[in-house]
């Protein structure tokens, strides 16, 4: 990229033989959350962060537009009752400042800050086995040891840098939304291209196409996008939902996504054509990712799902005036099969005059020249391009760093045909390593602060119980590692979401093994399996040097996730059905 965010590093005092208990890679919500944790535990820990400050992807990616796309007083921590009382969020869903600001009180409430090291990326993490811990090494010349290591390092934080022809001959600047220049950009009076129409894109064209001159997009998917329908929150919103927020709480984390919403178990098939088209309407009416719960089967069932995409396909045709690029934005694929987008005006924005949608799909882009981009033989002139080209999602921070376990064998070896990992949690051959909302974890397909803090909360209790029994490591069994693998494989396939291409497979990266990552199984269930295997006394790991091996462990931190499934959303008969619904 020819826009650079980098920035001078501050000069500090290098680590060079600090012994640690734990070392976290990361200081997003992951890394800050684990941080508190342990040392309520009594635990020494050091958190190295590349970014200057906290807040991970919310740190990183700053582009115009940026927002959760899950309802702000659910998409925040839950573990302190008093800072969920004495946090207001101002919109239903929160822009990137706001959730940066958040980050940032939830470090200086809780002084996290004296044990993150910023500006430094790690770059390798080796398993010394002669005195069973890890010895870590970064970009600044530090080189420290810990017990634990505990990788903090987000599921979309390694952005996809496109490479066509010629890049380096473009006169304009190139941006890529997950590493946006901190000061902003004007766009003001340029002709800007826009390569992608995923969720950074379709966030920020809109605002984008307020400033340019003339906007070109170059589409090579279609993408599902249900309007967020935006409001800020009152007073008395607020009010009645603190009043509320651990009813809210608890509710959420027996959901399978981790959040609560109004969910629809009745299928769409055995509706009404006219009910169908009413529920519909009031879903799309309500916005946002619910959109998925008007009925029960959508992520089951192709008839279905067909059901809801005729829908959003007539909505797509009713906002854009244009046939032709009405058409090109209506997706063929399943609805939700890829990450369903939340956005505010974006179909409306084709309706501009300086606004043009080119598909790339069967003529791709040729190459950039010095002043803007070919496809097809046509140039198209440009000031500026913004590559909204997602990221090497669930496992490109793990690339960015040589992690070596047992024997010199590295976490990219073991990873090479698909990550494998044990509840999403550990991988055998790479003791006391934690991975938190690892592959094979609900993670990207539940609310990713509820995700965290059940990975944080079990990590701690596990790191409690070998400290408490006197032993050195903790690693997975590999058979039931395999075996969990091919659990997740196989509800993956029950789902439409593994019907197509996308981030969630890996095939968004040219070369990338197709694995499905995320578990999609549901939150509760997950935890639920989690929970099983510390109360069997960690089964499916193997602790090594304790005197009372695999025994039953104090419960500290894990027990506010002991919630019963939510029986109207994901009963055992629902899960027998093959229902487990998911946004």
């Amino acid at each position: 990229m020819t826009a650079s965010t980098a920035q001078t590093r501050p000069e500090r005092p290098l680590e060079t033989e600090t012994v640690f208990d734990a070392v976290i890679v990361g200081a997003g919500f992951a890394g800050m959350y684990m941080l508190h944790r342990l040392r309520g535990l009594g635990f020494s820990a050091r958190v190295f962060e590349a970014g200057s400050g906290v807040g991970g992807t919310w740190y990183w990616n700053r582009y115009p537009g940026a927002r959760c796309d899950v309802e702000s007083m659910q998409y925040s921590f839950s573990f302190s009752e008093e800072l969920d009382q004495e946090w207001n969020w101002s919109e239903k869903y929160a822009p990137q400042p706001e959730i940066l600001a958040y980050a940032n009180h939830v470090a200086d409430r809780f002084e996290l800050r004296r044990d993150i090291v910023f500006d430094t990326r790690v770059t390798a993490a080796t398993f010394d086995e002669n005195e069973k811990c890890w010895r870590i090494e970064t970009d600044r010349g530090d080189k420290v040891s810990a017990k634990f290591c505990i990788m903090a390092v987000g599921c979309l934080s390694a952005p996809n840098r496109p490479a066509f022809p010629g890049m380096a001959d473009f006169r304009g600047p190139i941006y890529h939304t997950g590493e946006w220049p901190h000061q902003g950009v004007d766009f003001t009076g340029l002709r800007v291209g826009v390569i992608g129409t995923g969720s950074s894109a379709i966030q920020s064209i809109p605002i984008i196409a307020q400033q340019a001159a003339d906007l070109t997009v170059f589409q090579r998917t279609a993408t599902w996008s249900v309007p967020a329908r935006n409001e800020h929150l009152t007073p008395e919103y607020l009010q009645a939902a603190k009043a509320e927020y651990p009813a809210l709480r608890a509710k959420a984390r027996g959901r399978p996504t981790g959040f609560y919403f109004p969910f629809n178990m009745k299928p769409a098939l055995e509706a009404a054509p006219e009910e169908r088209e009413k529920l519909y309407e009031e879903a799309w009416q309500r916005g946002g990712l619910p959109f998925l719960g008007a009925f029960g089967d959508l992520l089951f069932e192709k008839a279905a799902n067909d059901t809801i995409a005729d829908f959003a396909r007539r909505k797509i045709r009713e906002i854009v005036k244009d046939p032709a690029t009405a058409d090109l934005l209506c997706p063929t694929n399943v609805l939700g099969c890829k990450r369903l987008c939340v956005d505010t005006a974006y179909f409306e924005t084709y309706n501009l005059p300086h606004v043009k949608l080119i598909d790339v799909s069967k003529t791709p882009i040729e190459r950039f020249t010095a002043d803007g981009i070919e496809v097809d033989g046509v140039a198209y002139p440009l000031d500026a391009v913004v590559c909204a080209t997602g990221f090497a999602a669930m496992t490109g921070s793990f690339d960015k760093i040589r992690i070596t376990g047992r024997d010199g064998l590295t976490l990219a070896e073991k990873w090479r045909a698909g990550p494998r990992a044990y509840l999403g949690i550990a991988s055998a051959g790479f003791p006391n390593l934690f991975t938190i909302t690892g592959p094979g974890s609900p993670s990207v397909l539940a609310s990713m602060i509820q995700a965290i803090e059940q990975h944080v909360d079990w990590m701690a209790d596990c790191m409690a119980h070998l400290r408490d029994v006197g032993a050195a490591t903790i690693e997975p069994v590999l058979q039931d590692e395999d075996a969990w693998v091919e659990h997740v494989t196989e509800v993956s396939t029950v789902s439409l979401r593994s019907t197509c291409s996308s981030w969630y497979v890996g095939t968004n990266i040219p070369g990338r093994p197709r694995v499905f990552m995320p578990y999609i199984g549901g939150f509760p269930v997950y935890v639920q399996k989690c929970n099983e295997v510390m109360s069997g006394g960690f089964e499916g790991f193997v602790i090594e040097g304790a005197a009372a091996s695999n025994t039953e462990p104090k419960v500290r931190l894990t027990e506010r996730w002991r919630v019963p499934i939510d029986i109207d959303v994901i009963s055992p008969a629902a899960v027998a059905a093959r229902r487990v619904p998911v946004v």
